[in-house]
């Protein structure tokens, strides 16, 4: 930009530096403070962009690039009307840009040169503050991260709400695992760090790829983040937010409070609070369960309808439903608190009155944290004290009808509801019906509200009745009949009298101009109402924004009893919306303890049973515990149900821990501290990873990190790579888990080899999907029984699947060469041969591997090979049967 600015200073046909216009060295001056921000420059009704900005801006925005001629220079412009701005911010912020926003600062005419410009704000990925940019029911996380030499420093600021979280992690997993959760839009580094190694391996790991910025180093520093963030929220140490000793989590949080008061120019006051995050106190879920599970989002479009959040959410609020997904993301892992929230939604699931009484309730209550966070940091306008306003009246009947529950909680919820009645009364009947978006142009406050605008605004609108009123009553003191008042752009307001009435013009009259048939003159009362009129508008704008800051200061000072206020609104409207959905859907309280025990009876998946259409969803019993069966190896075919099995017994735990009801007859959840899931595959072509790298990098998470009180899920391990290489794996897992973990287990297979395991550990049992054949037709029961399954029917699911039958018909005459096993007469695989008669299928799958017979074959070669394949056929042990296998092959 220098560069093009340089250019465009030559004068034409001088050859000499001249000098850019004051408004653009006032352009460039500012841009210059706010480097790599797209500069949005007010001039007059518009935003308009130059030189490099530009041209970034008009293509990604798809407006008029055009250029204005300095010598022999076009500087390139674009411009965006300032009214509807906003659209095309959120367009620049969705393509991870950041956006300065530069303001005139002074009205028109006011002061020598140039109107005086300055950054009001600047809005980046993490730092959006317009209610039609953010998504009402997810937060909008900053990310803080300051690297050490033992982990990580976290903080984690949503400038809309005020929510600010710290921790301190031991690894980049952890570090992964909290980010993805939050599902943070912008991370904040130290300078320099912006294309680390150790970032952009952190940033491949996650499923959405967030916007990067950095920050001086000094801001990260502990000991000025320390200083920084006791200043703010006015406390003498950070020992009482948990930060104590936490150099890096400290270090993160001061950087990421800098950041939001160097980008919004404010004070961020509704930041009143620090929490450090406690792993500890939570069941932790990774990105992958996350979205394995499809908690949150789906994986087929990443929408809510098809995740659980779709099903769960039945809230009224925007803060009710961001709760909900922190809850749902975050379960509890502490069994009073968990049981605290269940016999809230007890109570309330019982009362359907009650329930309908406080849903009532809730819909009149906006959206108070973003409400405050806006007026907080200086974007908020009339309408949002309009909201606040309505949302406060109905605070007092809602903690009333709070009051009267038995629940612990919900009357624990009541108390903060009943604080702000002094800010409810100061801003009631302030604010017109339908104020405007526009500050400074008048127009926000109701007639009465103060006696001062109230004359102003007369003053602006009614001047003509003034004047009539004023003309009337110099007639009737002068005797003058044709007495008129007047007013013109050149001598302002006058009275007007003609030459025939001239001596009765009272002396206290000011002649100001002779016309040809008249004298026009002027009164003090006159004047003074000229005065008046001309500056009243002026005035009263002026005005209306300072009423309109005192209130708003008022909120700010209300902003620790409003932010308690809109936590307990949150809290009453996530526990109403689990009682509905147990209410209405057939849920059951689980029974939550301290123990091992993991018993559903008649359980079903909370989504799928809301989806499906006609069909009734087939329940099922699970019990895992280490004395009912650790492990439970499920077989079965494709389509039979295993995987929508496993993934309702993880969300029945994930519910109960959440503190809600389950889609169940009977629930009894042992408390777990993590759920693990490997489910589906697909290649990560960003991280360079296949599909089977996925598989074994998920997999080996699992091991490192799952302890005895965790719940895994695993779902055709091994499936990505050769048979032998998968079901060794996959047999190696099985044990360790069973034998060192000790984790509550859950194995889908297509490896049924993989049941024997049974026979040589304790804690493993053989569940599988139960199907009925009827006339050549598999019909798919969806019920979990006892033992293996000894076939997959994956012919059966292509032909549902709608493969040509001719393929199918193909698919049949190999499968049966396959499970023969057998050369031909002339040591040829019979593979490819057509219309051979099934034969019965060897025990479990071993005839898969064994169709693999060199072409032609010594009578002695040919002994060797069958005596090995008699072996492995009838081997009890599947590692024996591995090892003859594998010494057949080498034979080969």
């Amino acid at each position: 930009m220098a560069e093009q600015a340089a250019a465009a200073g030559t004068e034409e046909g001088g050859g000499e530096i001249g000098q850019l216009t004051p408004m653009l060295r006032q352009y460039l001056e500012v841009k210059s403070q706010t480097p790599g921000a797209l500069l949005f420059f007010r001039l007059g009704d518009f935003y308009e962009l130059f030189f490099e900005d530009a041209v970034k801006a008009a293509e990604l925005l798809q407006i008029t690039l055009t250029s204005r001629a300095k010598g022999d220079t076009r500087i390139p412009m674009c411009g965006v009307p300032y009214h509807s701005a906003r659209r095309y911010v959120a367009r620049l912020i969705d393509a991870g840009l950041k956006v300065a926003i530069c303001e005139q600062v002074e009205p028109p005419g006011t002061g020598p040169g140039i109107v005086r410009r300055e950054v009001t704000r600047i809005i980046s990925p993490g730092m959006v503050l317009d209610e039609e940019v953010l998504e009402a029911k997810e937060n909008n996380f900053l990310a803080a991260i300051l690297p050490g030499k033992d982990g990580y420093g976290l903080a984690l600021l949503d400038a809309s709400t005020g929510d600010f979280l710290a921790a301190e992690l031991a690894g980049a997993a952890a570090l992964a695992e909290e980010l993805g959760r939050a599902g943070a839009r912008e991370l904040l580094v130290p300078s320099g760090e912006e294309s680390a190694p150790w970032l952009v391996s952190l940033c491949a790991q996650l499923a959405r790829t967030p916007a990067v910025a950095g920050l001086e180093g000094a801001a990260f520093s502990p000991a000025r983040s320390h200083a920084l963030l006791k200043e703010h929220l006015r406390a003498a140490s950070l020992e009482g937010f948990g930060l104590s000793g936490t150099e890096l989590s400290v270090g993160a949080a001061g950087a990421a409070l800098r950041y939001l008061k160097d980008t919004q120019r404010t004070e961020a006051r509704h930041v009143d609070r620090l929490r450090r995050l406690q792993p500890a106190e939570q069941l932790r879920l990774d990105e992958a369960s996350l979205a394995n599970l499809e908690i949150l989002r789906t994986l087929k479009d990443g929408g809510r309808r098809g995740a659980l959040l779709g099903v769960l959410d039945r809230t009224a609020t925007g803060m009710g439903a961001r709760t909900l997904a922190r809850w749902l993301a975050a379960p509890l892992a502490v069994v009073p608190e968990i049981n605290a929230r269940l016999d809230a939604v007890e109570e309330l699931s019982n009362r359907s009155l009650w329930r309908e009484e406080l849903l009532g309730l809730l819909k009149g209550v906006a959206d108070l944290e973003r409400l405050s966070g806006r007026l907080a940091l200086g974007a908020g306008n009339a309408r949002d004290l309009l909201a606040l306003s309505r949302s406060l009246e109905q605070l007092p009947q809602l903690g009333a009808a709070l009051g009267r529950c038995q629940a612990p909680l919900l009357r624990l919820l009541a108390g903060p509801l009943g604080a702000l009645g002094n800010l409810q009364r100061a801003l009631s009947g302030a604010v017109v019906e339908e104020p405007p978006t526009v500050l400074k142009e008048g127009g926000m406050f109701r007639v009465g509200f103060h006696p001062e605008l109230d004359r102003l605004i007369a003053l602006t609108t009614s001047g003509k009745n003034t004047l009539l009123a004023m003309e009337q009553r110099e007639r009737e003191r002068t005797g003058i009949p044709s007495l008129k008042v007047r007013f013109n752009k050149i001598f302002g307001y006058y009275i007007e009298v003609t030459r025939a009435n001239l001596d009765r013009v009272p002396a206290d009259y000011q002649r100001r101009q002779t016309t040809v048939n008249a004298e026009r003159f002027v009164t003090e009362e006159l004047k003074r109402h000229e005065t008046e009129v001309l500056t009243a508008e002026e005035r009263r704008f002026a005005l209306e924004f300072e009423l309109f800051e005192s209130l708003r200061a008022q909120v700010i000072a209300h902003v620790g009893p409003l932010r308690a206020a809109a936590e307990a609104v949150a809290t009453a409207d996530v526990l109403l919306s689990f009682a509905r959905c147990a209410a209405e859907y057939g849920y059951c309280r689980p029974v939550v303890e301290d123990s091992d025990r993991l018993e559903l009876q008649a359980s079903r998946h909370p989504v799928v049973e809301r989806l499906l259409t006609g069909d009734v969803f087939v329940p099922n019993d699970v019990t895992l515990s280490r004395d009912a069966g650790q492990l439970l190896i499920l077989t079965g075919p494709n389509m039979a149900g295993k995987s929508t099995v496993m993934r309702q017994v993880a969300l029945c735990t994930l519910m109960a821990q959440a503190g809600s009801f389950v889609p169940a007859a009977r629930a009894h959840v042992g408390l777990c501290d993590r759920i693990f899931t490997r489910v589906g595959a697909a290649d990560n072509l960003a991280r360079g990873q296949s599909t089977f790298m996925v598989e074994m990098t998920e997999t080996a998470n699992i091991l490192h990190h799952a302890s005895r009180r965790s719940l895994v899920v695993l779902d055709e391990i091994g499936r990505g790579t050769s048979t032998f290489d998968g079901l060794s794996i996959a047999w190696a897992v099985a044990e360790h888990l069973h034998d060192r973990v000790g984790a509550r287990t859950l194995f889908a297979t297509h490896y049924h080899e993989l049941t024997d395991l049974s026979r040589e550990r304790p804690r493993v049992r053989n569940l599988s999907m139960a199907v009925k054949e009827v006339q050549g037709k598999v019909l798919f029961l969806r019920k979990l029984v006892e033992g293996g399954a000894n076939q997959s029917y994956g012919i059966e699911v292509a032909r549902l699947a709608g493969l040509p039958p001719e393929v199918v018909a193909r698919a049949r005459d190999i499968l049966a060469n396959l499970e023969s096993g057998e050369p031909d007469d002339a040591g040829r695989p019979r593979l490819s041969q057509k219309g051979r008669a099934r034969a019965p299928p060897p025990a479990a799958q071993m005839g898969l591997f064994l169709h693999d017979a060199p072409p032609l074959l010594r009578p002695e070669e040919r002994a060797v090979l069958e005596s090995l394949r008699a072996l492995a056929v009838d081997a009890t042990n599947p590692l024996e049967a591995l090892n003859l296998l594998a010494q057949w092959k080498k034979a080969l």
